[in-house]
């Protein structure tokens, strides 16, 4: 495929195949990956995945894992490190400008594409990584994008990546159980008329995070992710098993208020793994 990108950069996708040929195998000797619901994923049209964000190993964990092209947003400055310059595009990257403005938009629009010819993206809606493990307050710019392409949302819980690589470590440890769980596909179908309506795409975000936590068993907190990156000291993530849910989602007429997880002992994520029934996969 091809996006907006700067000159001399190869095109988002390009060895995305050839990627997962050659990475594959070794993604299944170094790590133990297990995925649950993967079935809800469709198998054919456009579709939104939307997974929590804990370590930089998330946006080559999950492509390897689905069984088709997937494209995803990045920052604009892994284009600034050699290392990662050319191969992050490559497998699939689309470069967005955390700062905003028009470059963000160009992304958007780039992602808009992707799903207009009936292909996978994926996107962050915390924005960047949580350094504490916890699971933070969406943005809405995936929800804009569901309602402008009118494909579904997938949510995603990844566990046990941020302990294969925390954030500030240079290198992954090796032989370590990764869990990634896929939730009930969200459809904003029933909202296309009311687009523009800010309501409405808070509704539709704060689904997709409760979604999430339930997932992946965090803690939520009513912050972004920009913010607490910006102030608070990393910490290791303690993961908690995830409460079964009860409770309706919040009416459209108030803002949506997040729920809580039980108060719990926490838990690593190598104890969560371990407690869950899983799936063996095959890449």
């Amino acid at each position: 495929m091809t996006v907006d990108q700067p000159t001399g950069h190869i095109p988002a996708g390009q060895i995305q195949g050839l990627a997962k040929a050659l990475l594959g195998p070794v993604f299944k000797f170094a790590w133990r990956v297990r995925t649950d619901g993967l079935e809800k994923v469709p198998t054919t049209g456009g579709a939104i995945l939307a997974p929590n964000h804990t370590s930089v190993l998330d946006s080559f964990f999950l492509p390897m894992v689905v069984g088709r092209p997937m494209t995803y947003v990045g920052k604009a400055e892994y284009l600034d490190d050699w290392k990662t310059k050319y191969m992050f595009p490559a497998l699939g990257m689309i470069p967005i400008d955390r700062a905003g403005g028009n470059a963000s938009q160009r992304a958007l629009d780039a992602a808009a594409c992707v799903l207009d010819r009936g292909e996978l993206f994926g996107i962050y809606p915390e924005g960047t990584r949580s350094r504490s493990g916890k699971l933070h307050k969406g943005h809405t710019g995936v929800a804009r994008l569901a309602l402008r392409t009118n494909c579904p949302i997938v949510p995603v819980g990844i566990i046990g990546a941020v302990d294969v690589q925390p954030p500030d470590a240079k290198f992954p440890r090796p032989f370590m159980e990764v869990l990634i769980r896929f939730g009930d596909a969200i459809d904003v179908s029933r909202y296309r008329d009311r687009a523009n309506d800010r309501l409405v795409l808070r509704q539709i975000t704060d689904e997709l995070m409760y979604s999430i936590r339930d997932l992946s068993g965090q803690e939520y907190v009513d912050t972004y992710a920009t913010k607490q990156a910006a102030t608070m000291p990393a910490e290791p993530a303690r993961i908690a098993t995830p409460a079964p849910s009860t409770e309706p989602l919040p009416a459209m007429v108030e803002r949506p208020k997040m729920l809580k997880t039980e108060a719990a002992t926490p838990r690593s994520s190598t104890s969560v793994l371990k407690s869950r029934p899983l799936v063996d996969l095959s890449f």
